[in-house]
Order: structure tokens, then sequence, then C-alpha cells
């Protein structure tokens, strides 16, 4: 049986770390999914990106999988502990996409996530605790990444929150709530 974690919270916050310190104590080998696109143009981005693979052990596989993450996924093998980080980059990258397409892209990674025979940690943003954003592609990204860590966290055996320099196991705290009607 494997395990599914999500690690959560605001930017900065720590939930990348936290998803690797769970990583290291699977005593797995660890797959390391980036989803950011580099980006050479963009030097600050390409910083951020050098600053969490000089924080990775090297004995980890790095994949850069910016969209075909369910299939990259559908490969993973029972042995392994595959971190996935994160998500909300990887709702970025497909802002462009419809919502039909959208709506069949999620449906096929989640159910991947259900059938999957690996640990799967994700590391996920939060995005909705703020104004709603005054442009539309905002309001998209904040929608999808919502409803995506929504319906992840529903099916995940852990879920972390990473806020304010703590980490608090939501799945021991709460309960999680009855299925989305919409």
């Amino acid at each position: 049986m494997s395990r599914v974690i999500l690690v959560t919270g605001p930017a900065r916050s720590g939930k990348s770390e936290w998803a690797e310190n769970l990583a290291i104590q699977s005593g797995k080998q660890v797959i390391y999914i980036a989803t950011a696109m580099e980006n050479p143009q963009d030097q600050e981005w390409q910083e951020r990106i050098e600053k969490h693979k000089q924080r990775r052990p090297q004995d980890w596989v790095t994949l850069c999988v910016p969209v075909e993450l369910a299939h990259t996924l559908s490969n993973a093998k029972s042995d392994t502990c595959i971190l996935i980080d994160s998500l909300g980059t990887w709702v970025a990258n497909f802002l462009e996409e419809d919502d039909l397409s959208w709506e069949n892209t999620l449906a096929e990674l989640l159910e991947v996530v259900r059938l999957i025979d690996a640990d799967l940690l994700f590391v996920a943003e939060e995005t909705g605790w703020g104004v709603v954003p005054a442009y539309p592609i905002g309001r998209k990204f904040r929608d999808r990444l919502g409803s995506l860590v929504r319906q992840l966290g529903a099916i995940c055996e852990t879920v972390y929150l990473v806020t304010g320099g703590h980490v608090l196991n939501l799945s021991l705290l709460g309960f999680p709530l009855p299925p989305s009607k919409s």
C-alpha cells in the first residue's frame, strides 16, 4: 500500500523542506519531480531553481515534468518515494487550457494517484487566503489550484500545513470535508 501525502502552505513557509525531510525519512529511493519550466531569460527564476537543486541530496533522481505528470507517475515503482514540487507551478503550466481539457487533465492525475503503488509526496501552495485576484487569469489559477488541493487532500493519507515556521498535521487535528458538489 502506497502512502500519499500532501504538504501545503503559503509562499516561503518551508513546504518543500518539510516534504524533502519526509522523503528522506521514507528510506526509499527518492525521485524528485520538478514541475517548473526553466527560463534562462529570467535570472531570478533560475536562481530559485538552483537553490532547490542545491538543497537536494545528490543521490536523488530529478525529473523535469512541467506537463505530463499523470503519465510520469503511472510509471513509478513501488520501492520509490516520488516528491512532486509543486502543484502550483504545474497548474500554472495549464492556464492556457480550456476548462474541459483542464478537467480531463485533473481527472487523469487523480485517477493515477488512486492507483499508484509508490509513495507520493505533493507540495502545493495555498493561494486563496487573500483577496480575489483582479484579473481573470489570476482567478482561474487560484480556483484551479484550490480545487486540485481540495480533491487531492481528500484522497491523501496525511495532509500537512506548513506556516509560521511550524508544521501542522491536519489529518490528526481535523477531519475531511464531505465531497464537493460543484
